[in-house]
């Protein structure tokens, strides 16, 4: 009972943190009337969960009439479906949105570098790097811009790109070749190019340079006001970090492999528990992250076939043919899983071939531990016991049960003869939980 209070206690802390961090309408005017600038900063992959943060940003900014938001990226790219959504959240704003490459040694590389075209202000600090915004498929190679499908969504990133840049009046050849030749460029060669409209060491800098500018948004013109403007910092609620962490191919990718493993263990192994339950979590984690990452649902379904083979493999004396097919189904599903021409989703070729051939060994190691067990001899029962020698430690008469020492252990005995104490016996079968033995003499 008293177990039971704690986690009780610890749930309900838990459920009052996450109702703390999901709260986020905040009065934006300042002490003293002055306009209010909101700050987010998005570092890492471009994903649902940042798309997630950077709407709630601005959407909350339009709601209390904010004067602009500031976003401080440093990114290596990420999904094209949540770089669109984030452009259309800056397309259809009232507000103007700055996105501000730092801090020294960032990258707004791949979707980070059409997500900065896409704003309305765009900056860099010194020592920061954009570009490279060629769509990348399984370990980054060149191979994939011979199929038609990657060829197609080039294309359509490269116009993309193209749009984007005229609609902000920057350079539309710079764009496109970010994408079909993955051009990148310091943020001075940026500014030069007219990618970006400022380079700016801090945000005091940025400010300064951009004090009285005017900025076309959505619906209006804007002139910016930034110099006197209160900061209001804004942080992911605990739902977006989470899926900030988890919404990241590879990572969804080991989740369901480590899930597979550990439930196919525990169904070879029925009983071991902990391999089931690891692999339970594990194989939610990685669906909850499918669920937010654009997946291919043949290669879905491979993977589940896979462990059907395998489950059989157990039950069904194939010869190793059901354990090579779920290999086979488990290669080509992993590489089916995400359609990456389409979507610009990456499973590194670092993560896939040391997961699969990890997961490849250890199941190919239990079906030969299944397999040995099944052709071995018998481990317990009447099998196992008949033919066992023991000695007689209470006495056994016709019609009285006596008592064994078979196999380090003591046994319930009946005999059809008369046998002492210590004296020789072999057991000749098993009645119920009641040995059934004959004197060791007898026997020879």
């Amino acid at each position: 009972m008293f177990v039971i209070k704690k986690i009780s206690v610890f749930i309900f802390t838990v459920f009052v943190l996450f109702l703390s961090v999901t709260v986020t309408h905040k009065d934006v005017h300042g002490d003293n009337g002055q306009s209010v600038l909101y700050t987010i900063s998005l570092q890492g992959s471009i994903n649902p969960g940042s798309a997630d943060f950077f709407d709630r940003a601005v959407s909350l900014a339009i709601a209390d009439s904010a004067h602009a938001v500031l976003v401080e990226l440093d990114t290596p790219g990420g999904l094209v479906t949540s770089l669109r959504q984030m452009v259309r959240r800056i397309m259809a704003s009232s507000v103007p949105v700055i996105v501000y490459v730092a801090p020294r040694g960032a990258q707004a590389a791949s979707a980070g570098a059409l997500l900065t075209l896409a704003s309305h202000v765009a900056a860099m600090s010194p020592g920061t790097e954009i570009g490279a915004a060629h769509p990348v498929g399984l370990g980054g190679g060149e191979s994939e811009k011979s199929g038609v499908m990657s060829q197609k969504a080039v294309n359509d990133l490269a116009a993309f790109a193209r749009s984007l840049a005229e609609e902000r009046g920057r350079s539309p050849v710079w764009a496109e070749k970010a994408v079909r030749e993955s051009i990148a460029s310091t943020a001075n060669e940026a500014f030069e190019a007219g990618v970006i409209d400022v380079v700016a060491d801090d945000r005091t800098t940025l400010f300064k340079a951009l004090e009285g500018r005017v900025v076309q948004t959505a619906d209006r013109s804007v002139t910016l006001s930034l110099v006197s403007a209160e900061l209001r910092e804004l942080s992911p609620t605990f739902q977006e970090q989470v899926l900030m962490k988890l919404a990241d191919p590879n990572l969804a990718y080991i989740f369901i492999m480590v899930g597979l493993v550990g439930l196919y263990f525990e169904l070879a192994n029925p009983g071991a528990i902990f391999p089931g339950v690891a692999g339970a979590i594990s194989l939610l984690l990685g669906l909850f992250a499918l669920q937010a990452l654009p997946v291919n649902i043949v290669g879905l379904l491979l993977l589940a076939l896979s462990v059907i083979f395998l489950g059989l493999e157990v039950f069904v004396t194939s010869g190793g043919v059901l354990a090579i097919s779920g290999l086979i189904s488990l290669l080509v599903g992993s590489l089916m899983l995400f359609n990456t021409p389409e979507t610009g989703v990456s499973l590194s070729l670092f993560v896939f071939l040391p997961v699969f051939i990890g997961v490849s060994i250890i199941t190919l190691t239990i079906v030969w531990l299944v397999a040995r067990s099944a052709m071995g001899a018998p481990l317990s029962g009447s099998e196992q016991l008949s033919g066992t020698e023991g000695r007689v430690v209470r006495a056994i008469g016709p019609g009285v049960t006596g008592k064994v020492f078979v196999h380090g252990e003591l046994w319930d005995a009946e005999s059809a003869e008369s046998l002492p104490e210590n004296a020789p016996v072999t057991v000749s079968g098993l009645k119920g939980m009641v040995l059934q033995v004959i004197s060791k003499k007898e026997s020879v």
